[in-house]
């Protein structure tokens, strides 16, 4: 179940609110003694992250159990969870012992789908919630985050922004669960404006970074089912990051725009062009005629498919 981007509601006693947390979404299978993690589009994430299945997995011994949450990577000194921290073990099928150490993950289970094989997706929130809380799930690698039905979300908003946090997630206490579906019964409030991008192809760099891209053409979905440009962006990488990247880039080569609608001129005439397979997530300032106001890189999302990547909104 997915939310929409709005201002948090302010009917007192009829909605709850959460913390928005800066990671994967992953659903979490769990039973006889094995546990799976499944992003968004359905990619097994077990293998990156193997800390969590082994401390998840013996939830399921009474019969199937789903979980609903978000994998973190902590930040060491804030605890906050860091998306640059997360980048390191999103692309690592098979972690090693130094990477587990050095990049420890967490997985923050907000909701219960499932428990002893039976589903509980048409149950209200507040019920689900209370089924989580009996689980009673607080482990180093693995808890159930607050949630807070009776708070003014303007005090939430500050909380969040004061420990690092990326925004709020409100949630109606009678809403059942939907699951694909964007609903208007949760609703995302988040501090800083992001949108996944699909990465759709790459200009020239100059002076130290020759070698490799300067920026990258940005696509996204408008609402007629089209890939359209959105945008370029040239900041958010490591030297490192951007040799890695500019690797994957020259696999993905093609010959023309990716485009459905033809881009600028000038991007045109300079572009180099990739299939539009890999997406992004950018943060950004606003979103003009133009495109997308001051973007900066923050990672690849190998957890969403490139039809998820839709036209931001102007403000």
């Amino acid at each position: 179940m997915l939310a929409v981007s709005g201002r948090p509601p302010q009917e007192r006693g009829r909605w709850a609110f959460e913390m928005k947390w800066d990671g994967i979404r992953a659903i979490a299978r769990c039973g006889d003694g094995d546990c799976r993690l499944y992003s968004r589009n359905n990619r097994d994430l077990s293998g990156s992250f193997p800390e969590l299945t082994a401390v998840l997995a013996d939830l399921g011994e009474g019969g199937e159990l789903l979980l609903d949450g978000e994998i973190v990577a902590p930040d060491p000194v804030t605890g906050a969870p860091s998306f640059g921290r997360l980048q390191r073990r999103m692309h690592v099928i098979s972690p090693g012992a130094e990477l587990l150490r050095g990049f420890p993950a967490q997985y923050l289970a907000f909701d219960l789908l499932a428990l002893d094989g039976s589903f509980l997706m048409n149950l209200p929130y507040t019920e689900r919630r209370e089924r989580l809380a009996e689980l009673a799930l607080d482990r180093p690698l693995a808890r159930t985050p607050p949630y807070y039905p009776d708070i003014d979300p303007t005090t939430l908003m500050d909380v969040a922004r004061e420990h690092g946090l990326e925004g709020i997630i409100a949630k109606r206490l009678d809403s059942a669960y939907y699951p694909g579906r964007r609903s208007p019964l949760w609703i995302k409030t988040p501090l800083r404006r992001t949108t996944e991008v699909v990465v759709a192809g790459w200009l020239p760099g100059t002076g130290r970074f020759s070698t490799t891209f300067g920026s990258l053409a940005l696509g996204a979905y408008d609402d007629h089912d089209q890939l359209v440009h959105i945008g370029n962006v040239g900041t958010g990488w490591t030297m490192h990051a951007r040799r890695s990247l500019q690797t994957r880039l020259n696999e993905l080569a093609r010959p023309d725009t990716p485009f459905d609608i033809a881009p600028p001129r000038a991007l045109a005439a300079t572009a180099h062009w990739v299939e539009p397979v890999l997406v992004a997530d950018i943060e950004y300032r606003e979103v003009t005629p133009e495109g997308l106001r001051h973007p900066s890189w923050r990672g690849l999302r190998p957890d969403r498919s490139p039809r998820e990547a839709k036209v931001p909104p102007s403000q």
